[in-house]
């Protein structure tokens, strides 16, 4: 029942805090305030909506391997997550040096105020029912916010997947990489013990945050890196979360 009760209250505390720093971004975006400025300003949401996630529920996080990111104002990264909740959307801008450009599904932008904030920020929506443009998109918007030094992060295995289990991890982000020359960050999460997929109930706990070493994508092929980048995650995984795998 207690934890009901600190979900239900997070889950407030969410409702009426973004709604003011929606306006506010819509409001500075409209006085043409733009790229960094405006995306750090909704960074800070984010990093208070993990921080209250902490004050009411109890959970909290712990990072290794940041000496993995790559060093430089304008050092390009593709970072790839495991992707087990909501929980890492918010974590990821919060602890991460660089901006980052979300690929998203379009229909996320339709959500009252999260959305039309999303769509002033420097991210990259896409159709997926046209697959050919929507890759030509990710691409072409992805190679303009590498050269700024705005990191992209994909979510490989396209939706939350369940804690212990393995998803089919695609090769967008990989051919992204190849396509830019970017370096591909790995990174394991194993925010499922705290917040399941599409559960309303969270947890207290420690959510575990491992970043990879960067693995080049020069002269590679997308399946294989992919493969590589799922073995490293999937790895960590098991090593991060042992009683979500048994053998």
């Amino acid at each position: 029942m207690m934890n009901l009760i600190r979900s239900v209250l997070h889950a407030l505390f969410l409702l009426l805090t973004v709604v003011p720093y929606a306006l506010f971004i819509l409001i500075l975006a409209a006085l043409g305030v733009r790229g960094e400025r405006l995306y750090w300003v909704a960074a800070a949401w984010l990093r208070l909506s993990v921080n209250s996630a902490r004050w009411l529920i109890g959970i909290r996080y712990r990072v290794q391997g940041r000496e993995n990111l790559p060093q430089g104002k304008t050092s390009p990264a593709v970072l790839l997550v495991k992707h087990q909740s909501t929980y890492e959307t918010f974590l990821m801008p919060a602890i991460m040096p660089h901006p980052l450009a979300y690929v998203f599904k379009r229909e996320l932008l339709r959500i009252p105020f999260f959305g039309w904030a999303m769509g002033r920020l420097d991210m990259i929506h896409i159709d997926r029912s046209q697959r050919t443009q929507a890759f030509a998109k990710v691409v072409t918007q992805g190679k303009a916010l590498l050269d700024q030094g705005i990191w992209v992060i994909m979510f490989p295995e396209g939706t939350r997947i369940a804690r212990g289990e393995v998803g089919s991890y695609k090769t967008g982000g990989t051919r992204l990489a190849i396509e830019t020359g970017a370096p591909v960050i790995p990174i394991a999460v194993t925010s499922g013990r705290c917040w399941p997929r599409r559960a309303f109930v969270k947890y207290p706990g420690v959510v575990e945050v491992s970043i990879g070493p960067a693995i080049s994508s020069q002269g590679r092929d997308a399946d294989e890196l992919m493969q590589q980048v799922q073995s490293w995650i999937e790895g960590e995984m098991q090593r991060l979360d042992p009683d979500a795998y048994p053998r």
